[in-house]
């Protein structure tokens, strides 16, 4: 089946069909809403799989996956934990969306790594609270800096606690500007053996989607949010569905295949993932998150959430503070890989950041360029496991 094929699914709201293209494929029977990841996606493969549970600090109770061994269940020795932290309008499905020689967490795992999945808030695994309800406006309350400041140290914390090890982390798109925000500020630096960027996430201003630009130009987020009074931001739902084909209705933007307009021209996708995806993504996330990446493509300047004349009640200025990316320790092993068609991780954003990098060890970073990737590569690429994992896997083995 051609990815571009838009017309054959003319019937389903324009926003899922963008996720569908987007992040490709999922669909397990029994759901995993019913029976959890680990049932629904890990077992059938024959892989052991275990069901976790972390509260943050602002009372959000986080689900994670772990899958100790690979699928032969031989433990062998010491198996060094590697964290997967998914991006935006996703969760822990991201890692698990090919088959086992494909997907990075199966593949971790037959390679001797202890795999832990982490789910951000508001997705399927994480959408408890200790007082709230997914229901009540204050559940969404939330943008990026409290995944900063709350979820990325509660699941370091709990796969540490549980491996007592240091451990590795791979983040893609979200999953890594979370951890670069976090490491500017020197949060679980000591708790980690190296982080590897999938598609970094740092600066937005250069980001060639026209869809992504128009909506952030457009303040389409803050529309929904203080106009509509919608603080769930749900893909599936009607006001997001009607927000997208407002913005494809302008001329220069063109709805025809999704998935080269949101993340560049991906060369490497599995058509028979776009089926089983619409069955189970994509996942909510709050309305103000969407607006405080808007924020960031905006500014050009990467901050905490702008909450313009109420900053000095928030912030005791009137500007929202930056995270300095020069302030990540130098010392820190890094692994950094992009590719040359992703419109969300430009190339010009990315050598932003390597500016910002620059006085890092040499030895302790490195570079993985990918001239035909592009955004969605990078976790549902038919040939990621050649072109990205195996170098990846290298670089944690050396360390």
């Amino acid at each position: 089946m051609a990815l571009h094929t838009f017309s054959y699914y003319s019937q389903l709201p324009l926003i899922i069909i963008f996720f569908l293209f987007f992040h490709g494929k999922g669909g397990f029977s029994p759901s995993p809403e019913e029976v959890g990841i680990c049932e629904a996606v890990v077992r059938p493969y024959g892989y052991k799989c275990q069901e976790f549970e972390v509260t943050t600090e602002d009372g959000y109770i986080l689900g994670m996956q772990r899958i100790p061994v690979g699928r032969n269940g031989v433990i062998g020795g010491a198996r060094q934990p590697v964290l997967l932290q998914h991006g935006v309008l996703m969760d822990g499905m991201t890692w698990l969306l090919n088959s086992p020689e494909q997907s990075l967490a199966f593949m971790l795992a037959d390679n001797g790594f202890d795999v832990w999945i982490g789910n951000i808030r508001g997705t399927r695994s994480s959408n408890r609270h200790v007082s709230l309800t997914p229901s009540d406006r204050a559940y969404w309350a939330w943008s990026w800096d409290e995944l900063v400041e709350n979820d990325f140290p509660a699941m370091v914390d709990l796969v540490a606690k549980q491996t007592k090890q240091k451990l590795h982390y791979v983040g893609h798109s979200l999953g890594t500007l979370i951890a670069l925000a976090s490491f500017s500020e020197g949060r679980l630096v000591d708790k980690l053996r190296s982080a590897a960027l999938l598609c970094p996430i740092a600066y937005l201003d250069h980001m060639k989607t026209k869809l992504g630009i128009l909506a952030a130009r457009l303040s389409v987020g803050e529309i929904l949010s203080t106009l509509l009074g919608l603080a769930e931001f749900n893909p599936k739902g009607l006001e997001a569905s009607k927000w997208l084909k407002i913005l494809c209705s302008y001329p220069d933007v063109n709805c025809y295949d999704l998935l080269t307009a949101f993340t560049g021209n991906n060369c490497c996708l599995n058509g028979s993932t776009v089926q089983l995806f619409l069955e189970y993504e994509p996942q909510p996330t709050s309305t103000k998150n969407m607006v405080h990446l808007a924020q960031t493509f905006r500014d050009g300047v990467l901050t905490k959430y702008n909450y313009g004349v109420n900053n000095i009640q928030k912030y005791g200025q009137s500007t929202p503070p930056v995270y300095n990316l020069s302030n990540i320790p130098n010392s820190l092993p890094l692994y950094l890989s992009y590719g040359g068609r992703d419109s969300l991780s430009d190339i010009e954003d990315v050598e932003h950041l390597l500016q910002d990098l620059k006085l890092h060890e040499t030895d302790q970073l490195v570079l993985h360029y990918v001239q035909n990737y592009a955004h969605a590569d990078f976790i549902m690429g038919v040939s990621a496991k050649q072109v990205v994992y195996d170098s990846m896997m290298a670089f944690f083995r050396q360390l």
